[in-house]
């Protein structure tokens, strides 16, 4: 090969860089002359225009030559780029798929949510996750007492959810120490914590957070304020903290009147009534009912917004009854807590499971007095103007019953299409068929 051949494409990139600044210069003498000479007869707007769009005509050739010119020298080798075209087959799927999907928003917190938010990114990236603060707990709870920050734990959970990250990052963020003053510490709480150190609110914090991590949707906090999670036990007696709260129901041998925050009075972030009042879809839960979703709507103005909203509002129940907190609930149960703390009728449907699990795991929940949450008065929830969707939503995980994601995920997005949205069959039939595509291609 000859060094003139070798050096031909490099020579057509610069050769076209030269005429796109050729044609840039066309456009500022011709906008300068009109501007500084302002002669306006017909003859000399006529000179101004020629030379404007000479100058972007130039512009756009220069343009897609210098374009072809760089795809030559990849084909060729010249350029060290590689293109994985399972990843750009994503891309593309991404692109169609997820700007088409419906808005929704999230309230709640706790393994419940992150666990649900895992499906509903193959759907959408118009997802907006409203996280509670109520937490003391854990290296969350430290990490409050330590630093005076927020505690970082379920809005990482959100995060990493959300975030398109490779497997070994996820274990990283997701990695506790065993030993030490960190010990059971988690990498990513520490990583949300420097990022809190560098910001000026833990609102920024958590948005530099899913930059980095290129979240699907945005994860906030639903107050700024130090929220303090405090209950009134049906003995009268009042207590404390979020982890406190359970155990000294079970401590006293009895259950949850209700919940109340302090300050009393805390601000939602104004982001989180906008996301509410613009969406499609509102889902509560899943998650503990008391610690982790109702805590959210007691948060001034939210439980507001979510009556006011035009949204669908579905509540996804739990799988099973939580020790502490929901002894001996059924589903109503569940629903009436949430009206009662919210002041009013906010849910449309509850999405139940209705999967079996086997004997021995059951054995195992009845030992720590955990049961399958069924409906146990049909009529009550009629009363209640909620209507039921059913499915098996059953996973077992590490010995551990959760929702199954994608199973959940599937199911909430076809009623909000249905309900809600007033797509026409080929829209839907394109949609879904996009986001399997997307789900097939990721998990290869």
């Amino acid at each position: 090969m000859k060094i003139v051949d070798w050096l031909r494409p490099g020579i057509k990139v610069k050769r076209w860089v030269m005429l796109g600044s050729m044609g840039i210069l066309f456009i500022v003498f011709g906008v300068l002359e009109f501007v500084n000479r302002r002669l306006y007869s017909m003859y000399y707007i006529s000179f101004y225009l020629f030379l404007i769009a000479s100058g972007v005509f130039v512009l756009y050739v220069s343009i897609m030559q210098g374009m072809r010119s760089v795809i030559a020298l990849i084909n060729k080798g010249y350029l060290n780029v590689s293109i994985d075209s399972r990843k750009l087959e994503n891309l593309i799927y991404e692109k169609r798929l997820l700007v088409k999907g419906p808005k929704i928003v999230v309230i709640g917190g706790g393994t419940g949510l992150s666990t649900m938010l895992r499906g509903l990114k193959y759907y959408t990236s118009n997802i907006t996750a409203i996280v509670t603060v109520a937490d003391d707990g854990g290296g969350s709870g430290d990490l409050r007492e330590d630093l005076g920050m927020l505690p970082p734990g379920d809005i990482r959970n959100c995060i990493l959810a959300l975030a398109d990250t490779e497997p070994l990052m996820e274990d990283l963020l997701q990695y506790r120490f065993k030993d030490g003053r960190l010990k059971n510490q988690s990498f990513g709480n520490l990583f949300l914590a420097a990022m809190d150190g560098i910001s000026s609110n833990f609102e920024e914090a958590v948005h530099k957070m899913s930059s980095v991590l290129a979240v699907t949707g945005k994860v906030m906090p639903v107050t700024l304020d130090n929220v303090i999670l405090k209950a009134k036990l049906k003995n009268g007696t009042i207590v404390a903290g979020e982890s406190n709260i359970p155990n000294e129901a079970i401590k006293q041998n009895t259950s949850i009147d209700k919940i109340f925050i302090e300050p009393k009075n805390a601000k939602p972030l104004k982001e989180a009534i906008d996301a509410i009042m613009e969406a499609d879809a509102i889902i509560l839960g899943p998650g503990s009912l008391y610690t982790s979703v109702i805590p959210n709507l007691l948060v001034k103005d939210i439980a507001e917004a979510v009556k006011k909203t035009n949204a669908i509002k579905l509540y996804v129940s739990n799988i099973m009854t939580q020790r502490g907190e929901t002894d001996g609930f059924g589903v109503e149960d569940h629903i009436k807590a949430i009206f009662k703390h919210a002041g009013g009728e906010i849910v449309d449907y509850v999405v139940i499971n209705i999967g079996r699990i086997d004997d021995e795991l059951e054995d195992k929940y009845k030992e720590e007095t955990s049961h399958l949450v069924k409906i146990d008065n049909i009529e009550e929830l009629k009363r209640l103007n909620v209507n039921v969707i059913e499915g098996d939503f059953i996973r077992i995980k590490n010995g551990l019953i959760r929702h199954n994601s994608e199973k959940l995920a599937s199911i909430l997005i076809e009623t909000i299409m249905e309900k809600k949205l007033l797509y026409d069959r080929r829209k839907i039939i394109e949609y879904f068929y996009l986001s399997e595509r997307l789900k097939q291609n990721k998990n290869k």
